[in-house]
């Protein structure tokens, strides 16, 4: 499966937090310009989906699912996918999270996003 091909399925599989990064996407992306679509860039989009979440105190179990299939497609996929997940989306999860609200979903993310995340950061988002 290609990147673009993995975006659809998440679009398909969690329609309503994508339907969130959809809007956030055509907010930054397309506000001055209208721009080509880059399921790239919308895997940012889609972390900054997430963190509005965490900062209203949405329960983490609502994503687990989400961040599990994230987790699943990092270890199989291709290198567009994988580089997509590291620097796109985990990279940008927790941004401007105080660490009350990123516990919980902290506690959820599977091991290999937050070894990505700890990698990139130096420590935990808490």
């Amino acid at each position: 499966m290609d990147l673009d091909t993995f975006c659809r399925q998440i679009k398909e599989t969690y329609p309503e937090i994508s339907a969130h990064a959809d809007k956030l996407y055509d907010d930054y992306w397309n506000r001055l310009v209208q721009t080509e679509f880059s399921s790239y860039s919308w895997f940012e989009s889609l972390a900054n989906a997430l963190n509005s979440e965490m900062k209203k105190k949405v329960a983490a179990d609502n994503y687990q699912a989400l961040l599990e299939t994230i987790s699943s497609e990092y270890e199989h996929g291709e290198s567009g996918i994988m580089k997509a997940i590291d620097v796109a989306f985990v990279e940008n999860l927790f941004w401007q999270v105080n660490s009350d609200n990123a516990r919980p979903y902290w506690e959820v993310i599977p091991k290999n996003l937050k070894g990505l995340y700890v990698g990139f950061h130096g420590q935990a988002p808490l």
